[in-house]
C-alpha cells in the first residue's frame, strides 16, 4: 500500500519506533540544525525528528511542525518507497528492461502484466482545487518569514529550502522535470534558485531566454515521499518524475494545476510556492552555503524567483534536512539511488557487478565498482565508461576491483584495492567536468579525474609474477568452531 501524503509518511515512521516528538521551543536559526546533526550521526541515522514547536526568526512559535531527518536511515528509506529492500526496485527494473518476445502464444501472453506495469502509472490529474490548496497566500498575504525556514549554518547566505521539488516545464517538447535543489530566502516574496548549469531546470531557463518569455516555478514542501525521493533522482531529462514516482509507489501521483501558472503540482503536497523567474532579470547573489561535501560553497548569481502565491494545507508540516559533514540523511537518498539505478548502469556497462558510493566520499568523490574482469584493461574500459555515464561523469576517483569483492563495505574494498594496485601502473588520470561544488579543482566546474585498476592483473597487462590466494580457513575448522561458540563464553560473533 503506497503512501500518499507526508503525514502517512511520518504516522509510519511512528508506528516502526523511528520518529522523536521534541515538544520544546527550538529555534530555526541553526539551533534545528545542530540537534539535527548530531542525531544524523549516530549509527544507524538516528530517528527522524518532529519539531512541534519551531521558534521563528521574529520570536514567535510556527504554527506549523518542522520534520527532518525522515529518509535518514535504511530503514526509513525502504519505508518511504514500500520495500523490504531497495535492491527490490533494482530487481523490478531489471524485469522490465527484460522484454524480449517470448515463443508462442502463451509465452507473449506472459508479457502482459511487464508491459501493463510500464503504462499504468502515468500522473492522474484532479479537477478543481485540492488538499494543497486549501490555504492560499495572494499579494501582500504572502510572507516567507511565515514559513519555518532553516538558517542551517553560520555563514549561510540566508534561510534556506532543502527539501524541495522544484517543478519547471521544457517550453519546446512540455515534458516537466522535478528537481530537489536548494532553494534561498532571499525576501517574504522571492527566493533564488540555485540549480547549477548541467541541470534540467536551468536548461529550461536557457530556453525561456531565447523565447523572451518568463518561466514558471512551483516549489512544493511535502508530499507522497516517492515523489519527495524522485525529485532528487538522477533521471534521463525525458523521463517524468512524477511517472518514476508512480512506478515506485505502484499508484499514479495525484496531481492538481496551480493556481497562479499552468503547471501541475502534487495535489496532497503540504506547501506549494508557485511563481516566476524572468531570464532577462539580472542575476541574485546566493550563498554561500554549507553544503554536502562538508565546506560551505561559495556565493554566486543564480535567477531570482517572484512569488505570486503560496498554497498549503490547513495544517501543514513543514518537511526540510541539513547536509554538511557526511554522514547524514542525504547518503540515504543517495543510496537509495545506488540501488535502484544498478540495472540501469549495467545496461551499457554489463560487467558491472556492483558499485557503491561511501558517504565519506561526497557520492561524486568516490565509486567502487566491482567488474566481471574478462581481458587485459577491462578494468580501464570500465572507468571510462562510467565516467561518460550522465552524472557520473562528475566521479572524481572511480577504484575497480574484482566481482568477489564487497565493494559496499569500503574496508574490504580499500584493503583489496590497496594491496593490488601498483600507483604508477594502476592509476589513470583525465580530464573533465567536475562538480560545481568541487573546490579543489582548477578551474570552476572542470579538473582531473582518477581512476585506479586493484583488480588481479593478467600477463599482458605487463604482470608475471604469482598473485597470491587470500588467507581463508577452511570450511570444516569453520563449522566445528561455530558448534562450540556458545561454550566458550565469548560474545556473538557478527559477520563483517
Amino acid at each position: 500500500m503506497s503512501l500518499d501524503t507526508l503525514a502517512e509518511f511520518i504516522e509510519a515512521i511512528d508506528r516502526v519506533g523511528e520518529l522523536h516528538r521534541i515538544s520544546a521551543p527550538v529555534s530555526v536559526h541553526l539551533e534545528i540544525t545542530e540537534i539535527a546533526d548530531r542525531v544524523s550521526k549516530q549509527v544507524g541515522g538516528g530517528k527522524a525528528l518532529l519539531f512541534e514547536k519551531p521558534v521563528l526568526r521574529d520570536g514567535s512559535i510556527s504554527p506549523m511542525p518542522v520534520a527532518i531527518n525522515l529518509f535518514g536511515s535504511m530503514k526509513r528509506m525502504s519505508l518511504a518507497l514500500g520495500v523490504a529492500s531497495l535492491d527490490e526496485i533494482g530487481a523490478r527494473i531489471t524485469a522490465l528492461m527484460d522484454l524480449k518476445v517470448p515463443d508462442g502464444f502463451m509465452g507473449k501472453l506472459s508479457l502482459l502484466p511487464r508491459l501493463l506495469e510500464i503504462s499504468k502509472f502515468p500522473p492522474r490529474i484532479k479537477s478543481g482545487s485540492a488538499s494543497c490548496q486549501e490555504i492560499v497566500w495572494r499579494g501582500d498575504e504572502i510572507d516567507l518569514d511565515k514559513l519555518p525556514i532553516l538558517t542551517c549554518w553560520p555563514e549561510d547566505g540566508g534561510p534556506y529550502l532543502t527539501m524541495t521539488a522544484v517543478i519547471s516545464n521544457d517550453p519546446a517538447r512540455n515534458i516537466r522535470n522535478v528537481g530537489m535543489y536548494r532553494v534561498q530566502q532571499l525576501d517574504i516574496k522571492s527566493v533564488a534558485m540555485h540549480w547549477q548549469r548541467h541541470k534540467t531546470g536551468a536548461e529550461h531557463m536557457r530556453q525561456m531566454a531565447e523565447r523572451g518569455e518568463k518561466m514558471p516555478v512551483c516549489v512544493v514542501i511535502g508530499c507522497d515521499p516517492a515523489s519527495m525521493y524522485s525529485a532528487s533522482a538522477p533521471l534521463p531529462p525525458n523521463i517524468d518524475e512524477f511517472l518514476f514516482a508512480g512506478f515506485l509507489r505502484r499508484d499514479p501521483v495525484r496531481l492538481v494545476k496551480a493556481v497562479s501558472c499552468d503547471l501541475q503540482v502534487p495535489a496532497d503536497a503540504e506547501i506549494v510556492i508557485e511563481g516566476f523567474i524572468d531570464p532577462a532579470e539580472a542575476l541574485a547573489v546566493e550563498g554561500p552555503f554549507g553544503d554536502h561535501t562538508g565546506f560551505y560553497s561559495e556565493a554566486d548569481l543564480y535567477p531570482r524567483m517572484h512569488i505570486t502565491a503560496v498554497t498549503m494545507r490547513k495544517n501543514p508540516v513543514y518537511v526540510t534536512t541539513i547536509v554538511g559533514k557526511p554522514p547524514m540523511e542525504d547518503f540515504y537518498l543517495g543510496h537509495a539511488t545506488e540501488r535502484i539505478f544498478l540495472p540501469l548502469l549495467k545496461l551499457t556497462t554489463p560487467e558491472i557487478v556492483d558499485y557503491h558510493m561511501p558517504a565519506e566520499g561526497g557520492f561524486h568523490n568516490l565509486v567502487f565498482v566491482s567488474i566481471d574482469k574478462k581481458y587485459p584493461g577491462h578494468a580501464d574500459k570500465v572507468m571510462h565508461a562510467l565516467w561518460g555515464q550522465g552524472l557520473m561523469s562528475l566521479a572524481k576517483v572511480i577504484v575497480v576491483v574484482d566481482k568477489e569483492i564487497n565493494v559496499r563495505n569500503p574496508i574490504e574494498a580499500w584493503w583489496v584495492a590497496l594491496n593490488n594496485m601498483d600507483p604508477e601502473r594502476d592509476v589513470r588520470f583525465t580530464m573533465g567536468p567536475v562538480d560545481v561544488l568541487d573546490h579543489a579543482s582548477r578551474a570552476f566546474t572542470y579538473g582531473s579525474k582518477m581512476g585506479i585498476d586493484a583488480t588481479r592483473k593478467w600477463p599482458e597487462e605487463g604482470f608475471t609474477r604469482a598473485w597470491p590466494k587470500v588467507i581463508g580457513m577452511d570450511d570444516g575448522t569453520k563449522q566445528r568452531v561455530d558448534a562450540m561458540w556458545k561454550t566458550l563464553g565469548l560474545p556473538p560473533m557478527e559477520r563483517t
